[in-house]
């Protein structure tokens, strides 16, 4: 493979971080917004209940999971997305979005039968709480047709992002969130004549809202045809060599991302065992710490157009150095995000109906998940924007599972059930995995084995379209 030197329009520090900001901001926002909604859903629903809280907690566990396999679908369809786009081979672009939409749906199809099949049983997985299981099995029925929906926005978004349109996606989700916070307030609550709905109120803004986010994107991406507007055809055309490549470098993703989602499902099931109340309060926890990870998920991805967009063009000196800067600037934000979270914990848990002692737990798991965004920061940067950009797909997917199953599951069951670790220290002990992944990841950037251009019986153009 013939190595493009490293071009003299490389930019100075200023320009390099205005166009990660232009491609970062409307992914922060967007996923400002989901996370906003999450956080507002969760507000709502701790009026309820503190048992509604924990049943949809839980039972979004399966919602969890798939957004995490269309993820890791769409983001392995992303990697090429961004080097075909590089390398201005709109033909392969599109065939690589037709295989990952198909199998995004048939993912989305099994999980919704299951979900509409056997909800009680999902939920008996992680509690025997027969208040919890009934409120779950409502949520569960209503909302598995969302799934479908869920499956066709995330290719297509994540496609629009790898050709450096990420305000389409950021205002069709401010669309389909805001509707489904008004739903929820409907919905849930039974305000302006809507019936009270509760749990199936939840359920049922998510599947409006959702569907109505699918229709409008395929609207705007075919009406005004923009560059992932790939004709029927095209989605289907795509040959047996193309399949194998894809998953060749896909399937890891996938696979990572599905076990990934899988291990912190584990972990809900370790933490359900130590009662309603920990749950309350994770689920408290982690919809509050969402809001600041936006920040990191829009780094990451826009790392990983960047770096992307420069291994297609065969501007692989280019690419590392991008790395380098990148995986830096992931450490510092994180440190500062952390640093705001762990300060502001007393207050953040007050919107939420809890009890005292939940409040006070919450807070404390607030602080201790506070002190471990930088370390994660930094290996989402690694994962999301450098990893799996470069096609180091197996790589990455070997340091995400080790970390997880090896050393995270493990420390959750035997600080939840063995040592009986209060949930704000256990944050810390499950960290371990953490530590572990940014060892093995510094010692993987320096080799620069990670680099991989798949687009390689392409020629290169040297031409930025992202």
């Amino acid at each position: 493979m013939t190595t493009v030197p490293m071009p003299d329009f490389v930019e100075s520090r200023k320009e390099f971080l205005s166009r990660l900001l232009f491609l970062a901001l409307p992914i922060m926002l967007q996923n400002l917004l989901v996370a906003s909604v999450s956080f507002i859903d969760t507000m709502m629903i701790g009026m309820v209940g503190e048992s509604a809280l924990a049943a949809v907690g839980l039972a979004n566990q399966m919602f969890f999971l798939m957004t995490l396999f269309f993820f890791g679908v769409s983001s392995g369809a992303a990697i090429f997305v961004a080097q075909y786009w590089g390398a201005q081979d709109k033909t392969s672009m599109h065939k690589v979005m037709g295989i990952a939409l198909i199998t995004s749906l048939a993912g989305a199809f099994f999980s919704s039968i299951i979900s509409l099949s056997i909800p009680e049983t999902i939920m008996r997985i992680f509690t025997n709480d027969l208040e919890v299981v009934a409120r779950g099995r409502e949520y569960l029925v209503v909302v598995a047709v969302s799934y479908v929906f869920t499956a066709v926005v995330m290719t297509f978004s994540a496609s629009l992002r790898s050709t450096g349109d990420a305000k389409t996606p950021l205002y069709i989700s401010f669309f389909s969130m805001s509707l489904n916070v008004v739903l929820n307030y409907l919905l849930i609550l039974g305000k302006f004549g809507f019936p009270r709905l509760e749990v199936r109120g939840a359920a049922l803004a998510t599947v409006i809202a959702r569907g109505a986010e699918m229709v409008l994107l395929l609207l705007l991406i075919y009406g005004k045809k923009r560059a992932v507007a790939a004709p029927l055809r095209s989605l289907v055309s795509f040959n047996r060599t193309m399949v194998k490549r894809y998953f060749v470098t896909c399937l890891p993703v996938i696979l990572n991302e599905l076990f990934w989602s899988l291990g912190m499902t584990t972990y809900k099931v370790a933490f359900s065992r130590m009662g309603i109340e920990v749950i309350a309060s994770v689920n408290v926890s982690e919809s509050i710490q969402g809001l600041f990870f936006v920040v990191l998920m829009g780094i990451s991805n826009a790392s990983a157009i960047m770096i992307g967009n420069r291994i297609g063009e065969n501007h692989l000196d280019v690419a590392k150095l991008y790395a380098k800067r990148l995986l830096v600037i992931g450490f510092f934000t994180g440190a500062v995000l952390g640093g705001c979270l762990a300060f502001l914990s007393p207050w953040l848990p007050l919107p939420f109906n809890l009890s005292p002692p939940v409040a006070r737990m919450t807070t404390l798991s607030l602080i201790s998940l506070g002190l471990l965004i930088p370390i994660k920061a930094y290996n989402m940067v690694l994962v999301v924007g450098v990893l799996r950009s470069g096609g180091d797909t197996r790589f990455s997917m070997f340091v995400e599972l080790a970390g997880v199953w090896l050393i995270g599951v493990p420390c959750a069951f035997l600080g939840a059930l063995v040592f009986g670790i209060p949930i704000y220290y256990l944050y810390l002990f499950v960290g371990l995995e953490e530590a572990f992944k940014w060892i093995v990841g510094m010692f993987r950037i320096k080799s620069g084995k990670w680099v991989n251009r798949l687009t390689e019986d392409l020629p290169s153009t040297g031409v930025d379209l992202a």
